[in-house]
């Protein structure tokens, strides 16, 4: 394949419609980065911090692409995924798992894009084939009242969706959040539902409110705990009363194949995005098939690039379940610039171009200005 010869980095934010209680002003940050191979072929990826929401800034991971990673993929085959990573895993060196993952996906995912435009196959197809032409999205339901739930509920029954992902945890109480589920099971019964405490319970309050939550009719409990909780988390799953999902500390296959060993959870709600993009998440998405555990859809309200990622790795996966993609809930022009990519109803339809299948408009084309290049 063609190597790579430049590197171009810039940041491009997004308007945010709504309330989200992870963002603090109106935009949706992000990062670009384009590559460059020797035949003038470009490949896109893109970063989603969320700094209320993940470890990583916008700042940090746009100083990072542009004094540490950039200049680590010059001459690279951008097919060969895994040598990529390693050129990432040796600049900027793991932790307990991968060091800066959302920010290494930005180069993961243009990787991606680049590799399907050398050879004219979309991404889906280089992972081994789309299972499913379109995915069924779920609507996000995050209320700090009973009236307000219901006005979500209704709007997103006004767009089309039949199901719902809903925030739960502080500062809302125990009692609050069963009485929301209830409302929620009421308002669409026949839909597909959980919750996500995004890890802000302790384990007693988990083990007393799951139960309830069940008998409302949840299908999952995703997140409820911090993921270094290890003991907590086998004891939520031993007492069965949900599927219980983990997010939050899923980042490389690594600590997947120990949090399996350790019968920690049910399942997984796979964000490409936190996990340093479509390498990792193709494997983990692998290590659940092999161990019969459940596969969850979700995001960090994604926007282009990072919303088609996923879309792409569902597809692969042939996801049957509704996927908390909420970039097409939050964010004006239902999440993307590119007018060939964007959600219809509940369903958003896997790209059909190459690569990832976006198309950069003028504005970032603009923005990304060259960091290193032969």
């Amino acid at each position: 394949m063609a190597k790579i010869v430049r590197v171009d980095v810039g940041r491009f934010d997004y308007e945010l419609i709504g309330t989200f209680k992870f963002f603090k002003t109106a935009k949706r940050p992000s990062v670009l980065l384009r590559l460059i191979d020797e035949n003038g072929l470009e490949g896109w990826g893109q970063s989603v911090p969320v700094e209320s929401w993940t470890y990583e800034t916008v700042e940090s991971v746009e100083t990072t692409l542009r004094h540490y990673l950039g200049a680590e993929l010059i001459g690279a085959d951008p097919s060969d995924i895994p040598d990529i990573h390693a050129r990432m895993e040796r600049a900027i060196r793991p932790s307990f798992s991968m060091g800066q993952p959302i920010c290494k996906a930005a180069i993961d995912l243009a990787c991606y894009d680049l590799w399907g435009k050398q050879t004219d196959r979309r991404v889906c197809d280089l992972l081994g084939g789309a299972k499913r032409a379109q995915i069924k999205l779920s609507w996000t339901v995050q209320a700090p009242t009973l009236d307000g739930a219901v006005a979500l509920l209704e709007q997103g029954r006004a767009m089309g969706y039949d199901s719902f992902n809903i925030k739960i945890g502080p500062p809302q109480t125990p009692e609050y959040d069963v009485e929301l589920v209830r409302k929620v099971l009421q308002f669409a019964p026949q839909g597909f539902h959980w919750a996500d405490a995004n890890t802000s319970y302790a384990l007693a309050t988990a083990l007393a409110v799951a139960p309830r939550l069940s008998d409302a009719g949840l299908k999952a409990l995703e997140s409820p705990l911090p993921p270094n909780r290890i003991r907590d988390y086998q004891a939520l799953k031993r007492q069965g009363a949900l599927p219980i999902l983990m997010d939050e500390g899923i980042v490389s296959p690594v600590e997947v194949a120990e949090f399996i060993a350790l019968d920690m959870f049910d399942g997984i709600a796979m964000k490409v995005a936190r996990c340093g993009g479509l390498w990792n998440a193709s494997r983990i998405v692998t290590q659940l098939e092999e161990n019969g555990l459940a596969l969850f859809a979700s995001g960090l309200t994604d926007t282009d690039w990072s919303l088609a990622a996923s879309i792409h790795l569902f597809a692969w996966a042939g996801l049957d379940l509704p996927a908390a993609l909420n970039g097409p809930q939050y964010i004006a022009d239902r999440g993307t610039t590119d007018l060939n990519f964007r959600a219809e109803g509940d369903s958003i339809c896997v790209p059909s171009a190459s690569g990832l299948g976006i198309e950069p408009d003028e504005l970032a084309k603009r923005v990304v200005t060259a960091v290193a290049a032969t």
